[in-house]
């Protein structure tokens, strides 16, 4: 699953049985992973199991850094104070870790990690050691398997994003409502086979969980997309003040057409509404205008879309329709009366 697994041994004792180093270091540790049978089973799972968790094995083994570095409090790090042995065994240490020649990318389960994805598992590490005691192995796993399963949406939502963002961006004009949709549900089903296709550890019930809580995520995105979609719709930003317009002139006309008859009181009642209105329109510009007050122009947006929802489209998809269907009508009428007229004619 992972690449390389050091142990560094430090205050070793006993060069005389392994030289200090990295080749000491080897025969030690291939004499301590050796299994036997007066083992404990858990020891014995362990020797075996761990070649095929790292792709490279290796110990190296450092000498005490000196009784001035050990007893001194006053020791703050000069190298003339530190032990030959130990600075020799350092100098071959450290380019064993950091040389160019052996630095590689760093992979978990044949994947190779980003920066992003090593900021999961980081996090993922951290909670696990926040306690007191050290976490058991399984634990150990179980976080990494959450960290591989998180990089993995992380990064199939990222693609989600960037795709959608070509689509319905800041800089891209408005887009149909179902062509929008369809790119949505086009874009998630490649978020979806992306995440299905990265390697990832805990099983396929494990990963399950992270699947659904991608699926979440990207739903939420689009319903973001689309907020910002209907933003650059003229139509719909012009909805409210629209709105309010048809409500004052409704209630004008109400209100001339119950005073003319003398239906006083519902006359004041709709000068009472058209005056709501024509304040609420003003307040609605002054919000847009100035940016202050944004609650009260939420409320006014509210209300305004509201009454469109519930009141005036279904007016006008009614009148739209009543129209279409008498059009028909008048149609096949006339296609009726020209036939009958020619053949009239013909006899």
């Amino acid at each position: 699953v992972f690449q390389s697994l050091m142990f560094l041994i430090r205050d070793w004792s006993y060069p005389y049985e392994h030289n200090y180093g990295l080749e000491g270091g080897n025969r030690f540790l291939e004499k301590r992973l050796q299994v036997k049978q007066n083992q404990h089973e858990e020891l014995q799972t362990v020797r075996k199991h761990i070649h095929s968790c790292f792709s490279n094995i290796g110990c190296f083994l450092l000498p005490h850094p000196g009784l001035k570095v050990a007893t001194n409090p006053m020791f703050d790090g000069r190298l003339k104070d530190i032990d030959g042995d130990f600075k020799e065994a350092l100098g071959n240490l450290v380019p064993l870790l950091l040389a160019p020649e052996n630095l590689v990318e760093k992979e978990i389960g044949g994947a190779k990690v980003t920066c992003r994805d090593l900021v999961e598992y980081f996090k993922a590490y951290i909670k696990i050691y926040q306690g007191e005691e050290l976490p058991h192995p399984k634990s150990m796993l179980q976080a990494t398997a959450e960290a591989n399963n998180l990089t993995a949406v992380a990064g199939a939502k990222d693609m989600y994003s960037k795709s959608m963002e070509m689509v319905c961006g800041g800089d891209k004009p408005y887009i149909a409502p179902a062509d929008l949709e369809r790119c949505h549900e086009e874009v998630k089903e490649c978020s979806l086979r992306q995440f299905r296709s990265v390697k990832k550890m805990g099983g396929e019930d494990f990963c399950k969980k992270y699947q659904e809580q991608l699926e979440g995520e990207l739903d939420e995105a689009y319903s973001n997309f689309h907020k910002h979609n209907e933003g650059k719709n003229i139509f719909y930003a012009a909805r409210t003040p629209a709105t309010l317009f048809v409500v004052m002139f409704a209630t004008y006309i109400v209100s001339g057409l119950t005073g003319f008859i003398g239906m006083n009181t519902i006359a004041m009642l709709a000068d009472l509404v058209m005056g709501v209105a024509l304040m609420m329109l003003c307040m609605w510009a002054y919000v847009k205008y100035s940016g202050e007050f944004r609650d009260v122009g939420t409320i006014i947006d509210l209300l305004a879309e509201t009454l469109w929802e519930q009141v005036l489209k279904p007016l006008s998809e009614q009148y739209m329709e009543d129209n279409v269907r008498q059009t028909v009508v008048n149609s096949i009428r006339a296609s009726l009366t020209e036939q009958v007229t020619q053949h009239a004619k013909s006899h």
